[in-house]
């Protein structure tokens, strides 16, 4: 069990990572660009749900008794990282 709250903690922050690119992919788009703030945001989600639930269902698939603590533990590897990085950038702004 131990070994699906490590994974579903490293599934976590790897599902937290097309977020943190979407926002660097903001920075990038003019004032006239089709492909406007919104959509790049949303399109990092949907990816970012998208890997999640692909983990989970691997996870389901392959060890079905540890799939609890597997999604438990990467929703709140996904909110920690969330937190702290809300945080980190409102203390640096």
């Amino acid at each position: 069990m131990a070994l699906a709250i490590i994974l579903g903690l490293l599934s976590g922050v790897v599902g937290f990572a097309p977020l943190f690119v979407g926002l660097r992919l903001t920075k990038k788009v003019t004032a006239t660009s089709n492909f406007g703030y919104m959509s790049i945001l949303l399109l990092s989600l949907v990816i970012s749900f998208v890997l999640m639930f692909a983990f989970a269902i691997i996870c389901v698939n392959v060890a079905r008794e540890v799939a609890l603590p597997f999604v438990l533990a990467e929703a709140f590897a996904l909110s920690v990282m969330a937190i702290v990085f809300g945080v980190m950038r409102t203390r640096r702004n």
